[in-house]
C-alpha cells in the first residue's frame, strides 16, 4: 500500500496535474478534497469530466465516475466487486475504493486517453428492435453503423502511417538520386536537341510528332470514355431486366388478388394492428411500467438487515393466510351461478391466451422480416463493387473475357518481339567482339610499329598522361574551391564567437551568482531534509508504540468485560438456585402435608403452562446459536479473502514497482 501511495503521489506532482503533495499531506486529504482529485485525473483522460463536483449532486457524480470507469474497463480489486459496495465507497470518498483507482488510472493514462477518444465514436448507440421497423430510422441507422466502420478503417490506417516511421536519410538519398536522373535526363534531352537541329525540317517533323502524341492521348481517353459507356450500358440493361422481374411479379400478384380478397386482407391487418395498439402494447407498456417504479422503488430503499427481512417474511405469511382463507370461504359458499360462470371464464381465459400467444407470433415474425430485411440490404451492398457499382456478371463477364483474349494476344505478340529483340541483342554482342578483336590487332600492330621506331609505349604514356592531366585539373578546382568554402566559413564561425560571447557575458555572470544561490539551498535542503526524516522517524515510532499499547489495553478492556459479564451470569444463576433451595427447603419443612401438595401442584401447573413456550424458546435460542455460528464462519472466510486478496494486490504492486 505504501509503494502505491509513493507512486500515485509521484505522478499527481509531475505534469500535467503538479499538485506538490507529500505522502502525509495526501493521505490527510478530505474526502471531498480526494474524490476532486480522481475527477482531475478523470477529466485528464476525457476532456469533458472537467466539472467541479461541489457543484454536483453526489448521486450524479457517482453515476458519471462509473459510467466512464465501465467504459475504460475498470475492475475493482478483491471484494469491492459488490457494486452497491463500490458506490457507497465512491459516494464516502472512502480512501480504499478512491486510491485503487488513482494507482491504475496513473498507471496507464496514454492508454486510457487513446480509449476515451476511441468510445466517443465506437460506443454504439442502442435502438430497440420495433423502433428500426421504420424504414427511415433503420436507414439512418445503418449509416451511422457505415460511418463507425469507415472510422475504424481510418483510424487504422493513421496509426499505421505513424508507426511506419519512415527514414529521413532514406528520402534524402531517394531525392538525390532523383536529382540525378533529372541531370542525366536533361542532358539526354540537350543531345538529342543537337542530333535533331541537323535534320531539315526538324521543326515541322517535331510539331508532327506533338500532334501524333495528342492525337494518341485522346484516343486512349476516347477509348476509356467507351468503354465506360459500355459498362452503364450494360448496368442500365440489368435494372431493366430486374424492373421488368418486378412489374410481372406485380401483375401476377394482382391478377391472383380481388377486391374482396384485398379487402378482407387489409380488414384483418387493421383488426391485428389496432389489437396491437389497444390491448397488447397498453399491457406491455404498464407492465414496463411497473417492473421500473418497482425496481426505482428497490433502489431508492436503503439496505435491508435480518430482522426487514424477517418483518417481510412474516408479512408475506400473514397474506398467504388470508388467500387460504378467503378460498376457503369461497368454495364453502358453492354458489351454483359462480359455477355456471366458472366454465366461461375458463374458455375466455384461453381464448385470450391464444390471442396473445399469436400476437407474440406475429411480433416475432415481424421481427424476422425486419431482419431478414436488414440482411437482404446488406448483402446488397457487400455485393457491390468498391465504388458502388454491382457485381460484374453473365454477358459482362463474357466480354472480359473476349478482352482477356485478345490482350493474350498482343502478349505472344510482345513476347516474339521480345525473342527477336533478344536475338539482335546476341548479334550486336557478337559484332562487339569481333570490333574487340580488331582493335586488339590494331593495337598490336601498332606497339610492334612502335618497337621498330624505337618507340614504344608512345600511345599508352600520351593516353596516361592525358589521363592524368585532366584529373589533375578537377582536383585543382575542386581544392580551389573547397579553400575559398573553408575561408568563408571561418570568418562566418569568428563572427558567430565573437556574438555568443558578447550576448552571454551578462548571463554567465548572473550564473555566477545563481550557482552560488543554488549551493547555499541545496545544503539548506539537505539539512531540513534530515531534520524532517529523523522527525517523521520519530514521530512513526512513537505512533506504532502508541498503536501497540492501545491494542494492549483493549485487548485487557474487552477481557475484564467479558470476565464481568460472566461473573454477574453466574451470581444471577447461583441466587436462582439458592432461591429455589430456599423453597424446597420450606415445602419439606412444613409439618402441613396438603400444604406441600398445593405447592408442588401450583408448580406442576406452572411448569405446564410455560412448557410448550419454553420449548419454543429453547429453540429459538438453538437457532439464534446456529444463526451466529454461520455468522461467525462467514466473518472468518471474508478476513481469510480479504486477506490473500491484500497479498495478491500487494504483490502484483511489488511486481509493478520492480
Amino acid at each position: 500500500m505504501s509503494e502505491q501511495l509513493k507512486f500515485i503521489v509521484e505522478q499527481l506532482n509531475k505534469d500535467p496535474f503538479k499538485k506538490n503533495f507529500n505522502l502525509i499531506t495526501f493521505d490527510s486529504l478530505e474526502p471531498m478534497q480526494l474524490l476532486q482529485i480522481l475527477n482531475d485525473v478523470l477529466a485528464e483522460i476525457d476532456p469533458k469530466q472537467a466539472i467541479d463536483i461541489r457543484e454536483e449532486m453526489p448521486e450524479q457524480t457517482v453515476k458519471r465516475m462509473c459510467a466512464l470507469l465501465g467504459m475504460l474497463k475498470y475492475k475493482p480489486p478483491g471484494n469491492q466487486s459488490d457494486v452497491s459496495g463500490f458506490r457507497q465507497g465512491l459516494v464516502t470518498g472512502s480512501k480504499p475504493v478512491v486510491h485503487p483507482i488513482l494507482y491504475w488510472l496513473l498507471q496507464r493514462v496514454p492508454e486510457l486517453k487513446k480509449r476515451a477518444y476511441l468510445a466517443r465514436f465506437l460506443v454504439k448507440l442502442e435502438v430497440p428492435a420495433e423502433f428500426l421497423q421504420d424504414d427511415v430510422i433503420n436507414d439512418t441507422y445503418h449509416q451511422y453503423e457505415e460511418l463507425v466502420e469507415g472510422f475504424k478503417t481510418y483510424h487504422k490506417e493513421c496509426e499505421q502511417l505513424r508507426t511506419s516511421g519512415f527514414s529521413t536519410a532514406e528520402i534524402r538519398r531517394d531525392i538525390g538520386a532523383m536529382e540525378e536522373e533529372k541531370d542525366q535526363l536533361i542532358k539526354r534531352v540537350e543531345r538529342l536537341k543537337k542530333r535533331v537541329e541537323s535534320v531539315p525540317n526538324h521543326q515541322r517533323m517535331l510539331e508532327q510528332a506533338r500532334q501524333l502524341r495528342v492525337e494518341k492521348e485522346r484516343e486512349e481517353a476516347l477509348a476509356h470514355q467507351m468503354q465506360e459507356q459500355k459498362n452503364q450500358l450494360f448496368q442500365a440493361e440489368q435494372r431493366l431486366q430486374r424492373s421488368q422481374q418486378q412489374l410481372k411479379d406485380l401483375r401476377q400478384a394482382a391478377a391472383d388478388a380481388s377486391p374482396e380478397s384485398l379487402m378482407k386482407r387489409l380488414e384483418e391487418e387493421i383488426k391485428i394492428n389496432s389489437y396491437m395498439v389497444s390491448e397488447k402494447l397498453p399491457k406491455e407498456l404498464d407492465s414496463m411500467r411497473r417492473t421500473v417504479q418497482y425496481l426505482q422503488k428497490v433502489a431508492s430503499e436503503p439496505a435491508m438487515g435480518q430482522a426487514d427481512l424477517q418483518e417481510l417474511e412474516d408479512k408475506i405469511r400473514e397474506v398467504d393466510s388470508q388467500i387460504n382463507q378467503l378460498i376457503e370461504k369461497r368454495m364453502m359458499r358453492n354458489d351454483p351461478m359462480d359455477d355456471k360462470l366458472t366454465l366461461y371464464r375458463q374458455q375466455a381465459s384461453i381464448i385470450i391466451r391464444r390471442k396473445e400467444a399469436k400476437a407474440e407470433e406475429l411480433q416475432e415474425a415481424r421481427e424476422e422480416l425486419a431482419t431478414a430485411e436488414r440482411e437482404l440490404r446488406q448483402r446488397t451492398s457487400q455485393g457491390r463493387g468498391g465504388d458502388g457499382e454491382e457485381v460484374i456478371r453473365g454477358d459482362e463477364l463474357k466480354r472480359l473475357v473476349g478482352k482477356l483474349r485478345s490482350k493474350g494476344t498482343v502478349y505472344k505478340k510482345k513476347r516474339q518481339e521480345i525473342t527477336e529483340m533478344k536475338a539482335e541483342y546476341g548479334v550486336l554482342q557478337r559484332t562487339e567482339e569481333i570490333l574487340k578483336q580488331r582493335h586488339e590487332t590494331v593495337q598490336q600492330k601498332l606497339q610492334s610499329v612502335e618497337a621498330e621506331k624505337g618507340i614504344s609505349g608512345y600511345s599508352d604514356t600520351q593516353e596516361e598522361l592525358e589521363r592524368v592531366s585532366a584529373i589533375k585539373s578537377e582536383l585543382d578546382e575542386k581544392k580551389g574551391r573547397a579553400l575559398d568554402d573553408m575561408s568563408e566559413m571561418v570568418k562566418k564561425l569568428n563572427s558567430m564567437i565573437v556574438e555568443k560571447k558578447s550576448a552571454l557575458a551578462p548571463i554567465i555572470k548572473e550564473l555566477r551568482s545563481l550557482r552560488q544561490r543554488c549551493q547555499e539551498l541545496s545544503q539548506e535542503y539537505e539539512e531540513k531534509k534530515a531534520q524532517y526524516e529523523s522527525c517523521a522517524a520519530g514521530l512513526e515510532s512513537n505512533r506504532s508504540k502508541l498503536e501497540q499499547d492501545v491494542k494492549v489495553l483493549r485487548d485487557a478492556t474487552a477481557q475484564d468485560e467479558n470476565q464481568y459479564h460472566y461473573i454477574n451470569c453466574m451470581s444471577e444463576i447461583i441466587e436462582m438456585q439458592i432461591q429455589r433451595a430456599a423453597d424446597e427447603m420450606k415445602a419439606y419443612v412444613s409439618s402441613d402435608p396438603q400444604e406441600r401438595k398445593k405447592k408442588l401442584r401450583e408448580k406442576q401447573k406452572m411448569v405446564k403452562e410455560s412448557h410448550s413456550s419454553n420449548l419454543e424458546q429453547v429453540k429459538m435460542w438453538r437457532d439464534l446459536q446456529q444463526l451466529m455460528e454461520c455468522k461467525k464462519q462467514c466473518f472468518i472466510k471474508a478476513q481469510n479473502q480479504a486477506s490473500i486478496g491484500q497479498v495478491i494486490q500487494e504483490g502484483e504492486g511489488d511486481r509493478l514497482v520492480l
